[in-house]
């Protein structure tokens, strides 16, 4: 199942900065990047989020783009994720996986029910312009890519 051009799923979650976070409340501002990641545990995870931190606060302050990385964990695994790995935005924990469920998809694996890794790029309309679902869990999206689409009008500029 493909969201690429549909009303992205709404939700809300709780965040490692304590309180939760709504897609809703966060799109009004402008574009929202969506990152749904198997676990703390998950090093390509780790990877792919290294990446968008790197890039959060210029998307933030020049493009109005919030970060939700939304994690198959509870909230104490991501708080130390988060600070293991220094990441310059919050974590929002999907312990169920019912959020991946509806983006990406969910699997049972050796730490139980994660999700299936995906990036989706969410305009302030709700639609989904980009998505990536990971064949492999190494098979990512990186944060410098998403700037690149985001700041050109949501057009591939790499496709061929």
């Amino acid at each position: 199942m493909s969201l690429h051009n549909e009303d992205a799923p709404e939700f809300t979650l709780d965040s490692t900065a304590g309180g939760e976070v709504s897609l809703a409340d966060r799109r009004e501002d402008g574009p929202v990047v969506v990152l749904i990641n198997r676990g703390h545990w998950c090093s390509f995870c780790a990877e792919q989020l290294q990446t968008f931190s790197e890039v959060a606060y210029d998307l933030w302050f020049n493009d109005d783009v919030d970060i939700l990385p939304v994690v198959t964990d509870p909230v104490p695994e991501l708080v130390e994720m988060r600070d293991r790995f220094d990441l310059d935005f919050q974590l929002l924990a999907d312990p169920d996986g019912e959020v991946a469920e509806q983006y990406s998809g969910t699997e049972e694996t050796s730490h139980g029910r994660t999700g299936i890794a995906g990036t989706y790029v969410i305009d302030t309309d709700g639609v989904v312009r980009y998505e990536q679902v990971a064949d492999h869990p190494a098979d990512r999206t990186y944060g410098n890519w998403v700037r690149y689409f985001v700041r050109n009008d949501f057009e591939d500029v790499f496709a061929q």
